[in-house]
């Protein structure tokens, strides 16, 4: 008999049947507050009727045309509208259909376009589990052991964490910079140095914003190298963080912006996107693929751009971001197990540590099913998993919110007090 690999572990118990909005239904026909949103995906929740609308329309009248055989009206469409929302000077785009691909569509791109070998990378990333991204990946080392040898050419700087190093987050940044700067001179020259990548926020590294003066020492020093600067927005973006795109919070933009996850409200789609005069270096017959540009998930991505318009989702995100943001913070108020309660918008982390100071990875997970039985869904991040993430649908609302926080509060009371349901 056919099984699932045993390798995939279940976050939650639920075997869902049918999702709306921020709930998901279980076979059991149980209600669950859906925090998880397919991991950012569900940007616009389970199936918006306006985007339900659009797929089962562009079913019917075509399914797959191949974007390097023929052209679809749904791809032309999207990138139109996608010069509206996109950074100013980002004007050509390459469509994939995973993170994973578009952050190697970028490195691509950029190896080509400087002739340079090597790419610094940031402590604490999550870029993708292929041989190219898993290299480029140092948030936990399940991504890459036992898949050695990895891509070479790729050199870690430090991230300016804050709550990791127990600094200010100016001290981390001068660090995080100074630290750059020694990589530069003594692991990869900047001649040698085709682009530095890096999140915004990090994801799977624990939901740690960077800060603005990082981002412009970045910049800085990529104009001054002539290294380009690559800002994974895979997780961020589509207005996850209160702002359409997170490097709007620090005022900073890439050479190479890489774009998936909620794009689609579920429909697999990816992309780059990059100034005409970068894009047009990349190697001729070195972009493409079979499924990039679905036309069906470009139906979705244009409905999705719709319903953020329309319902005005970013400016939602910031003002339920930060609802959420003050009832997580009231909770961890009153244990000193909750060392941390960070985010920016609809993506906030709750950090665990123990009576030691350690990252407590149990006790965060221990919350987490607790939450997940009495029906809200969450996940958990960072290097020992010791973060409880909340990423809700940006369509969740004023009431959804402070249910969430309840159902929070109350497994956070269940499983520090002893209380926990069996």
């Amino acid at each position: 008999m056919a099984q699932l690999s045993s390798a995939l572990k279940q976050a939650t118990p639920v075997l869902a049947t049918h999702g709306e909005g921020v709930h998901l239904y279980a076979e059991d026909g149980r209600r669950y507050l859906d925090f998880t949103a397919g991991i950012g995906v569900t940007s616009t929740g389970h199936c918006h009727p306006k985007v339900v609308a659009a797929a089962q329309e562009q079913v019917g009248r075509l399914i797959h045309a191949q974007y390097t055989t023929v052209m679809h009206q749904p791809l032309l469409t999207l990138v139109d509208r996608l010069g509206a929302v996109l950074p100013t000077g980002l004007d050509r785009l390459f469509f994939a259909n995973s993170g994973s691909e578009a952050v190697e569509a970028a490195l691509r791109l950029a190896r080509q376009a400087t002739g340079r070998p090597n790419i610094v990378v940031f402590h604490g990333g999550f870029h993708g589990r292929t041989v190219a991204t898993a290299s480029l990946t140092t948030s936990h080392t399940r991504y890459s052991a036992g898949f050695a040898p990895l891509m070479a050419g790729v050199h870690v700087s430090p991230f300016p964490n804050p709550t990791y190093y127990g600094w200010s987050v100016e001290q981390a940044t001068d660090f995080a910079l100074k630290e750059l700067d020694h990589a530069l001179q003594t692991l990869s020259q900047p001649s040698e140095t085709a682009a530095f990548l890096v999140e915004p926020v990090l994801g799977e590294g624990g939901y740690v914003p960077g800060s603005a003066r990082f981002f412009a020492g970045l910049r800085e020093r990529a104009d001054r190298h002539g290294i380009l600067l690559i800002l994974d927005e895979v997780q961020t973006g589509w207005g996850r963080t209160g702002k359409f795109w997170a490097q709007e919070h620090f005022g900073v933009t890439p050479d190479i912006l890489v774009t998936a996850k909620g794009i689609g409200s579920g429909f697999p789609l990816s992309g780059i996107a990059a100034p005409a005069a970068l894009m047009e270096q990349v190697w001729p017959g070195s972009q493409g693929g079979t499924y990039g540009a679905n036309a069906v998930a470009c139906a979705a991505a244009i409905a999705t751009l719709d319903v953020i318009e329309e319902e005005k989702l970013v400016d939602n995100a910031a003002a339920r971001g930060r609802q959420l943001l003050d009832a997580l913070r009231t909770t961890a108020d009153r244990y000193d197990a909750i060392h941390d309660v960070r985010g920016l918008g609809l993506m906030i982390g709750n950090e665990f540590r123990d009576a030691d100071g350690n990252p407590d990875g149990a006790t965060a997970a221990a919350v987490q099913q607790e939450a997940a039985r009495r029906g809200l869904l969450l996940l958990t991040c960072g290097p020992w998993g010791e973060v409880v993430r909340f990423i809700p649908a940006l369509v969740v609302d004023q009431q959804q919110v402070a249910e969430a926080a309840r159902l929070w509060t109350e497994s956070v009371d269940a499983v520090l007090q002893g209380g926990a349901a069996g």
